[in-house]
């Protein structure tokens, strides 16, 4: 198969945040997989329409159409942890996004990468009442890639996809070394020539954190991270409110 358009929808994660910054711009594991792809597909263009706190229904509505107008030959989809953290979490409703979006790239004749999500509340004490929600979520996904021809990312079977060096202290956003490492499992997944599971090798074994510096941990991350993120909601407030996609058109990958 020989890729020529390559295009990336979602959130965050695939618009790059915390690997880079707002200066400097961020690259991400979209990027990354960009750039893996160009070695193997010479003359492979790349577009990345992915903005934070974008959710499934904002994939579907605004990031879709001009992704299908691009006629791209692959395209990934990682989105949904934005709904899946808000009260009312609609797993029918997001997944009814999901299919609809996942079909329509794919009728297009698109190859289509997508991924389960890590079950990163076993890292942070306060999520895990998500758990459930977010094991449920992973299944769905993985029943709508198998009935529509999608390949799956399948994040949550690798145990490195919960080791707290991945994410950043926010605890949802990966690490510049996450990244490269979403990066190369989106290349195993695909076949890339001279991928494979070393990606998922587990790192050198961290020091267990004492019981103070664990609450201390949560008490940072309850004031820097989740205030102001429940400000933002109960305020009507997005991350993404006035972004643009910071690669709105097909461009050929520049390796960095």
């Amino acid at each position: 198969m020989r890729y020529l358009r390559y295009v990336a929808v979602g959130d965050s994660q695939t618009e790059g945040l915390n690997d880079g910054d707002e200066t400097a711009g961020y690259r991400g594991w979209a990027d990354r997989f960009a750039e893996m792809l160009a070695v193997h597909h010479p003359g492979i263009q790349y577009a990345n329409l992915a903005i934070r706190g974008h959710r499934t229904r904002h994939v579907r509505s605004m990031q879709l159409d001009p992704a299908l107008a691009m006629r791209p030959d692959l395209v990934t989809v990682m989105v949904g942890m934005n709904d899946l953290v808000r009260p009312g979490f609609d797993v029918d409703a997001v997944m009814a996004d999901l299919d609809a979006v996942y079909a329509a790239f794919a009728s297009a004749g698109a190859t289509v990468l997508t991924f389960t999500y890590p079950d990163v509340t076993r890292i942070s004490a306060m999520t895990r009442h998500l758990r459930p929600r977010l094991l449920e979520f992973n299944q769905r996904i993985r029943e709508s890639a198998r009935r529509l021809g999608v390949i799956v990312v399948d994040t949550e079977s690798y145990e490195i996809g919960v080791d707290p060096r991945l994410w950043c202290r926010d605890r949802v956003h990966a690490t510049p070394l996450g990244h490269s490492l979403i990066a190369a499992g989106a290349a195993h997944a695909l076949g890339l020539p001279g991928a494979d599971e070393s990606w998922a090798a587990p790192l050198p074994p961290l020091k267990t954190p004492n019981r103070l510096a664990r609450y201390h941990a949560e008490v940072v991350w309850v004031v820097t991270f989740l205030g102001p993120w429940l400000i933002r909601r109960l305020t009507g407030r997005s991350s993404g409110n006035g972004r643009l996609a910071k690669r709105p058109a097909l461009t050929d990958v520049v390796s960095n």
